[in-house]
């Protein structure tokens, strides 16, 4: 590993498939460290991720998903920027999305987006979790005895329990399965094979939403894609079809890649450690904590952003005003002072719960609960149904020199692949 002053995290592909041994060195630097290149601070440590998360008047979201690559057509300069960033940030990249508001805008839309995300809804979703989960693996199990995890089960799994969440009926739930290319029917690969590679699977989901809620607005139906057509904002105002379309789409890149991930994270550690598939068989009642484990110690979302407002301070470190701000999950999760030995993977952690995966404050994950309840039913279902799960050594090597691929981008942590194999329990068959 080079020296932290070296690396370009932005561009470095050494750091795709270990990023945390660079992470650790800016820690040891500072938990608060200005890197050489494109005038990002870089914060990993917990407690100094923390204050900035919780601090939105200070820190603004508009470059959350794209960084130290916002681009503003005037200078940010001054002690204060706060007017410039407001004038133009409709000109950014997912301006109008969720993920890049500030408040009052940002507050406006979650509350939307929390009247769908009721207990009553997350229960009824969870019954539906069981169902799909045993769906799935038999669609896995009837293929043979291996798998590549995250095609055949992670993926569809989540994308189909956020349809269901938002209230896609049953019967287009194969629809979307072809829509976002996870078919498992020979010859429907995917709406980019069916419609021409250009097809954006989001763009095709914005139109397929933008359907429900105008039909469901002529003529609404006890059903859960009614409660989204009529939602409301807290001032009892009606959102456009637009806004209720960007919020269904929020939901479903949010919470289908990072699900997946997590999911493949889990899988993947299980593999390497078959006594604990053996343990978690027996106590049910510690996958919750293992699924918390996993989101510490491999955070799905690797890399957030924010831009300062106004000149501060963090930790005793001046920030200037217009200074993007990237906040390292991964590493805040591997804080010393916060986790005991961060390197090792413990489900029995006093504080197993502590992690900052979700992010914190106004901006924290709002489908944190659906994402572990995911966990938890999948593996659940996945140890009952399975026996001695490992990886596939043709495909990842020998056990001491396993290799994985990652996906190639800054923001997300996620493995591209894992191919398994496995024991299919009696009752399986």
């Amino acid at each position: 590993m080079s020296d932290w002053k070296t690396i370009d995290y932005f561009g470095d592909e050494s750091l795709n498939e270990d990023p945390y041994p660079y992470m650790k060195d800016l820690f040891d630097e500072c938990p608060v460290l200005p890197l050489p290149h494109l005038g990002v601070v870089a914060v990993t440590g917990y407690d100094e991720a923390c204050e900035i998360y919780r601090d939105p008047d200070t820190f603004s979201s508009c470059n959350a998903v794209v960084g130290p690559f916002a681009t503003f057509p005037v200078p940010l300069t001054g002690d204060d920027v706060s007017e410039i960033v407001d004038r133009y940030r409709d000109q950014l990249p997912m301006n109008e999305h969720m993920v890049t508001m500030d408040p009052p805008a940002h507050t406006r839309e979650r509350a939307l987006l929390m009247r769908l995300i009721t207990p009553k809804r997350l229960k009824d979703n969870e019954e539906f979790m069981w169902r799909l989960a045993d769906q799935q693996l038999d669609e896995l199990i009837s293929a043979g005895s291996s798998c590549e995890f995250i095609g055949a089960y992670a993926q569809p799994f989540a994308m189909l329990v956020v349809a269901d969440l938002l209230g896609v009926p049953d019967e287009d739930h194969q629809r979307f399965r072809e829509g976002f290319g996870l078919s498992m029917t020979p010859g429907k690969t995917g709406a980019g094979d069916e419609h021409g590679e250009e097809l954006n699977a989001l763009g095709w989901l914005d139109s397929c939403f933008a359907e429900y809620i105008e039909d469901r607005r002529l003529e609404p139906r006890k059903d859960v894609l009614t409660d989204l057509a009529l939602a409301t904002y807290p001032d009892g105002t009606t959102p456009d079809v637009k806004s209720v379309v960007r919020t269904a789409t929020f939901l479903f890149a949010a919470g289908q890649e990072t699900t997946a991930r997590l999911l493949a994270a889990a899988l993947k550690h299980l593999a390497e450690h078959p006594e604990l598939q053996d343990e978690l068989r027996e106590h049910h009642e510690k996958i919750p904590d293992f699924i918390e484990e996993a989101l510490r110690i491999e955070s799905p979302v690797k890399t957030d952003f924010r831009l300062t407002r106004r000149s501060t301070t963090v930790a005793g470190i001046d920030i200037a005003a217009g200074t993007p701000v990237m906040l390292l999950n991964g590493a805040a999760n591997r804080d010393p002072r916060r986790f005991e030995c961060p390197e090792e993977f413990r489900i029995d952690r006093p504080n197993v719960q502590s992690h900052i995966a979700f992010g914190r404050g106004v901006h924290s994950c709002p489908g944190g609960p659906l994402a572990r309840a995911e966990g938890r039913i999948s593996i659940e279902r996945i140890l009952e149904r399975m026996r001695d799960i490992r990886l596939s050594e043709e495909h990842h090597g020998p056990p001491g020199a396993h290799h994985f691929d990652y996906e190639r981008t800054w923001v997300l942590r996620g493995l591209s692949r894992i191919h398994l194999e496995f024991t299919p329990t009696e009752s399986a068959r």
